[in-house]
């Protein structure tokens, strides 16, 4: 198990300031948000992606995954009922996975929950068939890169599509990929019915990469959601992978959020 942090935490540090400062803390990667460097990835030239390995390597830091790879790109949508933004949606999404594998990376998180909520007048059925159409192309890139694309199921607060790992699980399957899987996040668990470890042996061995947060938005043990079960929990299925702090409250600055959340998880990890 290796245990990484989202770069978006450390809100206007540089990048690289952002790497070696976790690095120290003892992460084993970094999470890189693209937003944070540039409104589009296209905007970033492959010597401006080289530096980034190269900074990444300084640090002895490893760049796990991207995330929130929706934000700031406008005219981006999964199941608009207009078919040029889904084109150019899938085609950002290829864009993504180039990214992601020029970096390092492995795996593209898609949460973008504003991005895929299914627009007034489209019927359900619909925004999940144009949905998972939008995928095709970047599956298909994404197995070409050996990067995996994860799809995340988030709260019925956030968007309303797809809000259970079982849905989740059931829209990358359309596409029987080993390239297509998807992210659980303990904060979008806390809004299912069932308890968070069952969620995870009952999704095993269709996702691919894991966030730890609580239902509070803040980090690992800095809420009432107890991590100790649910690391016995990925134990127990045999995940072997990242387990990624993600947080959205950022009230106690990135050093405290970043030393105290990997002290909590190597606790509930040991």
């Amino acid at each position: 198990m290796q245990f990484g942090i989202c770069n978006e935490i450390f809100k206007d540090w540089k990048l690289e300031d952002a790497m070696t400062y976790a690095r120290k803390a003892g992460y084993d990667a970094i999470e890189i948000a693209p937003f944070t460097i540039a409104d589009r990835v296209t905007d970033v030239s492959p010597q401006a992606r080289q530096k980034i390995c190269d900074a990444a390597a300084r640090a002895g830091i490893a760049i796990s995954a991207i995330h929130w790879v929706l934000v700031q790109a406008g005219g981006m949508h999964l199941n608009h009922p207009d078919g040029g933004v889904r084109d150019r949606t899938a085609a950002y999404l290829c864009e993504l996975v180039d990214f992601c594998a020029d970096l390092g990376g492995k795996f593209v998180v898609v949460g973008s929950p504003k991005q895929r909520e299914v627009l007034r007048g489209v019927a359900p059925e619909q925004a999940w068939a144009w949905a998972a159409a939008t995928f095709r192309d970047p599956v298909r890139q994404a197995g070409r890169r050996e990067v995996t694309i994860c799809f995340e199921p988030l709260a019925p607060t956030e968007t309303n599509f797809i809000n259970t790992a079982e849905e989740a699980i059931r829209f990358v399957r359309q596409h029987d990929s080993p390239s297509f899987k998807i992210i659980l996040d303990v904060k979008a668990m806390c809004s299912e019915s069932k308890p968070i470890p069952q969620i995870i042996r009952q999704s095993w061995p269709h996702f691919a990469y894991f966030h730890a947060n609580d239902r509070n938005l803040k980090g690992p043990g800095f809420g009432d959601v107890d991590l100790k079960p649910i690391a016995a929990a990925l134990r127990e299925v045999g995940y072997d992978g990242t387990v990624s702090v993600e947080v959205f409250q950022f009230d106690e600055g990135p050093e405290r959020i970043a030393t105290q959340s990997i002290e909590y998880l190597r606790g509930v990890f040991a």
